[in-house]
């Protein structure tokens, strides 16, 4: 509700001054104001931080599982033969002679304008299935096979003169896919024929070894090898462990863990800055936060503590003077390859530790940081509702404020009319007693 009153009686701002006097009203208000920033200053950060240590945890467990520090490599001295190696697989190697390639049958019929010969039985080592064709137009044919679920597809080829040929494709390679036909003249163009590869050849273990398929699963336990061209030179396999994949996972952890650390010190550091009214210190948004200072104390004890007597730092961990937590990829790739089982072990244990630490502090119902930052969420919401309240108290002041000096003018204006009237009053009885002179 507004009210112009300004001057009317007093000649006074009265606005200016009722303004001036909620500023004084507000400074409560104005507090609160700046509680609630500070604190969801604080709350955005300890959210960032919380996300943070939950990422880092999941990493940690993703190197918790299964062979995930165990990575193989495969590795094949032809281009025609490619191997894959799955994680936990065994060092080895093994020599190959490619001798045949895996084919699908496919058999072509006579040509013909029609079919003629009524229903055909196409029987493969699933079994036999009749196709009995809507009519003896080719098309009617191809279809009827094509929806049949025999394990062949047709095409119709036509070779002019009105005339078309049927190709029936195996759907499956190798030997299990063969098929034949009960009618049509059919004639086998490609046969069916599996993959075949020769072990140890020419000596008295000789193995020959097939598949429908040109991948050879297992072909050592956990390889993979598929081959694309006969080959009359052995080709070989190698199989070791991947340092390259081992190394590039533990810097990708190790580099999350410093990264944590450091913005926590980031955080917390306080700074001194020089000016011209003298020196000014300013602490970080977690400076003087116990929690916090355990967070990091837990992580670096988690990173840095000894593995089964002996220090991290032997694989490249360590911390600096200054509470650094740093990764030497050099220094763990040489440990890698002088004592693989230690530096894998230590991982795991670090590993173990920091996903431990991370549930402890960021579990989404119990983890300590994330009960702080419920808590924070209610101080913020508590803190907000008050500004609110403080709104229509406001209001109602500076309602009743304007009411006050509105009435105040209109007693103002009253007072002054009264005195105009007097003093006019008066002047009439002075001029009036000085005519009877």
């Amino acid at each position: 509700m507004a009210f112009a009153i300004d001057g009317l009686a007093s000649g006074l701002d009265t606005t200016a001054l009722i303004n001036s006097l909620m500023q004084i009203e507000a400074v409560p208000q104005t507090l609160l104001k700046r509680q609630v920033a500070s604190t969801q200053t604080t709350l955005s950060a300890l959210q960032n931080l919380n996300s943070r240590v939950a990422a880092l945890g999941e990493r940690a467990k993703e190197l918790l599982k299964p062979q995930a520090l165990a990575p193989a490599a495969a590795s094949s001295s032809s281009d025609a033969v490619t191997a894959t190696a799955r994680p936990g697989t065994a060092a080895g190697s093994i020599d190959i002679i490619v001798d045949q390639l895996a084919s699908r049958q496919s058999s072509v019929s006579a040509a013909m304008s029609e079919w003629t010969a009524g229903p055909l039985t196409i029987s493969t080592a699933a079994g036999s299935v009749v196709v009995d064709p809507a009519s003896g137009a080719l098309d009617d044919l191809v279809a009827a096979i094509n929806a049949s679920g025999a394990g062949v597809s047709a095409t119709k080829v036509s070779v002019g003169g009105g005339l078309a040929r049927l190709q029936l494709t195996s759907a499956t390679s190798g030997t299990e896919g063969a098929f034949t036909v009960s009618a049509g003249g059919f004639t086998d163009v490609v046969p069916a024929r599996d993959a075949q590869v020769r072990l140890w050849a020419g000596t008295g273990a000789e193995q020959v070894i097939t598949s429908s398929s040109n991948t050879f699963t297992d072909l050592l336990p956990g390889v993979d090898v598929t081959v694309r061209e006969t080959s009359t030179d052995a080709v070989t396999i190698d199989v070791a462990r991947d340092d390259a994949t081992i190394t590039e996972s533990v810097t990708e952890f190790a580099g999350m863990i410093g990264q944590l650390v450091q913005y926590i010190a980031t955080n917390s550091a306080v700074t001194v800055s020089n000016g011209a009214g003298g020196s000014t210190t300013k602490g970080g948004i977690f400076t003087g936060d116990s929690m916090v200072r355990d967070v990091r104390s837990r992580l670096t004890d988690a990173a840095i503590g000894p593995v089964d007597g002996r220090s991290p730092s032997e694989i490249g961990i360590t911390i600096t003077r200054q509470g650094a937590i740093e990764f030497d990829e050099e220094k763990f790739t040489a440990a890698l390859a002088d004592d693989a089982a230690f530096a894998q072990r230590a991982i795991t244990v670090i590993a173990e530790r920091i996903a431990s630490a991370s549930d402890l502090v960021s579990d989404k119902y119990d983890g300590i940081l994330t009960q702080k930052i419920t808590g924070q969420e209610s101080t913020v919401k508590r803190l907000s509702d008050q500004v609110l309240e403080w709104d229509a108290r406001l209001e109602q002041r500076r309602t009743t404020l304007q009411r006050t000096y509105a009435a105040l003018e209109v007693a103002m204006g009253q007072l002054n009319a009264q005195s105009s009237w007097l003093s006019s009053q008066l002047a009439g009885l002075s001029t009036g007693q000085g005519s009877k002179r």
